[in-house]
């Protein structure tokens, strides 16, 4: 597991967007602005090495 790119909602406003994953890093917990209404959504990145996984939950963070 290494870089990817994934295509997310917006939970605010619902625009498509692309982020990029650093599958290196470990678990990750973190906010980006939304590129088009500006409001702040939460990432969480969670490495599961055993399956070989990465899951990526998204949210408001309200």
């Amino acid at each position: 597991m290494k870089f990817s790119t994934q295509t997310i909602c917006c939970p605010h406003c619902g625009h498509h967007q692309h982020i990029d994953i650093d599958g290196t890093s470990g678990d990750q917990d973190y906010y980006d602005d939304c590129r088009i209404c500006c409001n702040a959504i939460h990432l969480r990145i969670h490495l599961d090495e055993s399956q070989q996984i990465i899951e990526l939950h998204i949210d408001s963070g309200n």
